[in-house]
């Protein structure tokens, strides 16, 4: 399995009783292979896998697995902070069909880079899934440091990296290690394309969940080296970007996917989107909508 271009890190959308909608699911996962959305992450960070039971979990995932019967990749979330749980959890997805694991630095624990060449060598060794490392130390609290990718980038059944940091000088140092058999993703929108432009792989998108053929078109453009083309592009989703940080993920994305009917809110602590940005989202909607249909005409 070869990681490369536009790949979406899903919501999980609920009812307004709270339960996961689980029609609203298929209808996100459609519009995200309509669009040539080229793998997709389920119960990620976006995908509020903190807040799902293990039934849900299960069941959220064999939906996207049926769904996307081999037409793009799905990767399932799984880093605990225990690495016992985190092989234990690995298997369980491998037996659900998933095609990888994306996992997390340990959250909360802080590990040393020795802790976490060790975790992610067992993982990797016994759980049964090629894996996809997560960094993003905003949320976990570790930041697993290029040296450490480089020797687990190594191991055969570690085939890439999510790096949520958005410093150009980390891209830089990562970007060495990529090889047939092991991508270099961006895991931050707003610096996706410059990310690109310099040889990154692709980008694991919050974004995408709303704007999936735009995004196909922003990474084919970045990746094939149009770097005016892509920063056009890229300029017209600035306002998105930003919208997407005022308020924790996935709580933005989550108030623009419920305009389109996807969803209505979050499991607590998250709660929606504060009052004083509806407005905001309503207008934003109304151009991302506009932005949508040219890129989907464009592709057609």
């Amino acid at each position: 399995m070869r990681l490369s271009g536009s790949i979406t890190a899903l919501a999980t959308p609920f009812t307004a009783a709270g339960d996961i909608d689980f029609p609203a699911w298929e209808r996100l996962l459609q519009a995200q292979l309509q669009a040539g959305t080229q793998a997709v992450v389920v119960a990620g960070s976006t995908g509020e896998a903190a807040a799902l039971f293990d039934d849900e979990y299960d069941r959220l995932l064999r939906v996207a697995v049926e769904f996307a019967a081999g037409r793009m990749p799905v990767l399932a979330g799984t880093g605990q902070s225990n690495t016992a749980k985190t092989i234990r959890f690995n298997r369980r997805v491998a037996a659900l069909g998933a095609d990888a694991a994306l996992v997390v630095t340990p959250p909360y624990v802080r590990p040393t880079q020795a802790g976490l060449l060790a975790h992610f060598r067992a993982v990797a060794d016994d759980g049964g899934l090629a894996v996809v490392l997560y960094n993003v130390p905003g949320r976990t609290g570790c930041d697993m440091l290029p040296d450490t990718v480089g020797e687990l980038s190594v191991h055969a059944n570690i085939v890439g990296i999510k790096e949520a940091r958005a410093e150009e000088d980390r891209m830089q140092a990562l970007l060495p290690l990529r090889r047939d058999d092991f991508a270099v993703l961006s895991g931050d929108d707003p610096t996706a394309v410059r990310a690109m432009l310099a040889g990154a792989d692709g980008v694991v998108s919050v974004a995408s969940n709303v704007v999936p053929a735009t995004f196909r078109r922003l990474c084919d453009l970045a990746r094939e080296g149009d770097a005016a083309g892509a920063q056009v592009l890229d300029e017209m989703l600035a306002e998105l970007y930003h919208f997407l940080g005022l308020e924790p993920n996935p709580i933005p994305v989550k108030a623009l996917l419920a305009l389109d009917g996807i969803g209505f809110g979050l499991r607590l602590p998250l709660q929606p989107l504060s009052s004083a940005h509806a407005g905001q989202a309503s207008r934003l909607h109304a151009a991302i909508r506009q932005l949508e249909q040219r890129s989907r005409a464009n592709a057609a």
